[in-house]
């Protein structure tokens, strides 16, 4: 059966909303990010706390995408750069060809993106 999903994201959880026939489901992943990484000069300390961050994020992400790549479809939403961050590392995973679009939304409920998904995947 055709699988879509929506996902908003950022830097502290995702929600992902799918649509599958008549079916909807809505789920929610933390990211367990205490740090939003640092400009300007750093040290040593803090180049290693924004190591940490990085790869702490490209597990999130691997999280993520376990949780969609037998989508047909993927819409990513969110407010800041977490959604291109996870448009990469799904682009990187050959499965580029499934995102229909990247929008920015600010805060959504579960139901919001679960109405976003409807909206988008069931015309």
């Amino acid at each position: 059966m055709k699988r879509d999903v929506a996902v908003w994201i950022d830097h502290k959880e995702a929600v992902i909303a799918a649509i599958a026939g008549e079916n909807e489901t809505t789920s929610r992943l933390e990211s367990g990010v205490t740090h939003g990484g640092a400009s300007g000069s750093q040290s040593g300390a803090e180049d290693q706390r924004d190591r940490r961050f990085a790869n702490h994020l490209r597990t999130y992400y691997d999280a993520v995408i376990s949780r969609v790549k037998d989508a047909e479809g993927i819409l990513l939403l969110g407010p800041g750069e977490a959604k291109h961050e996870l448009e990469k590392r799904i682009r990187d995973e050959g499965l580029g060809d499934r995102i229909v679009a990247v929008e920015t939304a600010d805060k959504l409920t579960d139901h919001q993106v679960a109405a976003k998904a409807r909206e988008r995947f069931t015309k």
